[in-house]
């Protein structure tokens, strides 16, 4: 199987799109800001039930709905059983709340909190015994890279082995529910200190390029309690609410974080590890949530991060060729150490996907536009200056029109490696706004213009080292695809396409990548060594073996 159980009397349910089912209305792709809308009021109506090990699914069901209608649910498994409950009105929760006891002080003093994290259990043993069913359990997390290499050999062309990884490593609609209910929860606990705050989520989660796994980026907005606060202008007075002045928003939001991040340490149903890191460019609270197994990160309101967020909603929505691109590189990256969990001096994913949208953008017919583009789309609801920066870019989709593009995923992955294998690294930066490159502002290894803030590098992180690594492989990935035969690699059942290149290169033969580096094998790589200078043959060597 595709994972793991831990008990017989469970199995898993087949997995779904990330959220196709709910990406459209009347025929229209959904705006980013209808479909978080969406979901936020989604969230609002759900709860989150640890069940017992042996339950039936009938009976619980049966249950909850005498406090209302059911919308949908599914169980997952998480240090045991999870149930994700949707109501179709909130007010059921409050009805289920209303009968819910506090747990006992026996050992441990509880603060009571009716938060919307309940624990079931079943009252005597005999009706736990009979209570023994088979639930379907949906996976939330993706299958090992071997098992992955496995079912890519079974596809029929490296496009369909690219749709395949896609759609076992992207985000189920059940995973995305969670997320947005763990933002939901921490809400509960944000609006005791400021009750017209909300708790979104951002970044990986939204974006449509979030992997099954990925941590949860949520920040905490005052957007719509700002909307609300206006003076009267009737009459001879001017009113408005007496506030806390502080001398700064750093300061204001260090605050706020310190407080938010003690009030989950200490009394956050399911919140470990709380860690508050408040002297960093962009103050946050990481934290552990245990029910829902997610690492969050909490900051917040950066409106920069949510239009990159929409920004890339809206490319990986444009052609499906984008996403399922974006995930075998990255995928693809991993394998081979070029991207880390642990910050550092890799390349982050985000840059890495900022190189794809690049990439493809570049195209001959282009296959997604330029934020410029973009821009030129935008009407008077789309215009968003944040502070000197013009965020501005068309948030209907139905507004661009499809590319004449028709190159097929197979063409896209090999072009892609050639591309950057032999990119002017030392002499130009990537610039997503242009789609062209242009020489470097300054002197760093990778060069990559934040979409919107433009006088920031996202990749200043990156070193030589690393780059050269990233360019060596290109290299060697591009002369896999070139020379492989597919025929008869399937008739000796090897690896082939895709699946080739998430085996680390010289597992097998650590003389394969020496000899090609050598010229023994590959005039391409030797060819194109001169574009990033490297000092002699051992540096790329070197570079590839790390």
């Amino acid at each position: 199987p595709a994972w793991a159980l831990s008990r017989g009397s469970v199995r898993p349910a087949p997995r779904r799109r990330g959220g196709r089912r709910h990406a459209e209305v009347n025929g229209r792709k959904k705006t980013f800001t209808e479909l978080q809308t969406e979901r936020l009021e989604q969230a609002e109506r759900t709860v989150l039930i640890k069940c017992p090990s042996k339950i039936s699914e009938k009976k619980l069901l049966q249950y909850l709905s005498s406090h209302g209608k059911i919308n949908s649910h599914f169980f997952f498994e998480n240090r045991g059983i999870h149930a994700l409950i949707e109501f179709s009105d909130k007010n059921s929760i409050a009805s289920l709340q209303d009968v819910i006891g506090i747990p006992g002080a026996t050992e441990h003093h509880v603060v009571p909190f009716k938060s919307r994290l309940f624990t079931f259990t079943m009252k005597n043993l005999v009706a736990q015994a009979a209570a023994e069913t088979q639930i379907r359990l949906s996976p939330q997390s993706h299958i090992p890279v071997k098992d992955l290499i496995q079912k890519l050999c079974g596809a029929d062309s490296i496009s369909s082995q690219m749709y395949t990884l896609l759609n076992e490593y992207q985000l189920t609609e059940e995973n995305i529910k969670l997320r947005y209910l763990a933002c939901s929860l921490v809400s509960d606990f944000a609006r005791a200190y400021f009750p017209d705050s909300v708790v979104k989520p951002f970044g990986s989660s939204v974006n449509t390029f979030g992997k099954l796994g990925c941590d949860v980026d949520m920040f905490l907005d005052f957007n719509e309690a700002r909307k609300h606060i206006k003076k009267m202008t009737k009459g001879p007075f001017e009113m408005e609410y007496q506030l806390k002045r502080l001398p700064s928003e750093r300061l204001a939001t260090q605050k706020i974080l310190s407080v938010i991040g003690d009030c989950l340490d200490h009394f956050g149903p399911g919140c470990v590890s709380v860690q508050k890191i408040l002297n960093a460019r962009c103050p946050l609270v990481k934290f552990s949530h245990q029910p829902t197994g997610f690492q969050c990160d909490l900051s917040v309101s950066n409106s920069i991060a949510i239009k990159s967020s929409e920004l890339l909603y809206i490319y990986g929505c444009l052609d499906s060729r984008v996403r399922a691109l974006v995930f075998s590189i990255r995928c693809w990256a991993r394998v081979h150490g070029l991207t880390n969990s642990v910050p550092g001096a890799w390349i982050t994913n985000f840059s890495l996907t900022m190189m794809v949208i690049f990439f493809l953008q570049k195209r001959s017919p282009p296959i997604i536009p330029t934020v410029d583009q973009l821009r030129a789309l935008a009407d008077d609801e789309d215009r968003h200056v944040i502070g000197s920066y013009d965020c501005s870019f068309v948030s209907d989709l139905s507004k661009i029109n499809p590319t004449k593009n028709t190159e097929t995923l197979d063409e896209l992955l090999y072009s892609f490696f050639e591309y950057f294998g032999s990119f002017d690294f030392r002499k130009n930066s990537i610039n997503l706004r242009k789609g062209k490159e242009v020489n470097k502002p300054e002197s760093c290894p990778l060069y990559i213009w934040n979409p919107f803030e433009q006088d920031l590098n996202i990749s200043k992180n990156v070193n030589q080292p690393q780059l050269e690594k990233f360019v060596a492989l290109a290299r060697e990935s591009a002369w896999i695809l070139k020379k492989e035969d597919k025929t008869q690699r399937m008739i000796s059942k090897e690896p082939w396409g895709l699946a080739a290149l998430l085996i680390p290169f010289g597992k097998n033969n650590p003389n394969t990548i020496k000899n090609r580096a050598k010229g023994i094998g590959s005039e391409t790589i030797k060819s194109l060594l001169d574009s990033l200078k490297l000092s002699n043959v051992n540096n790329l060597q070197k570079a590839v073996g790390k």
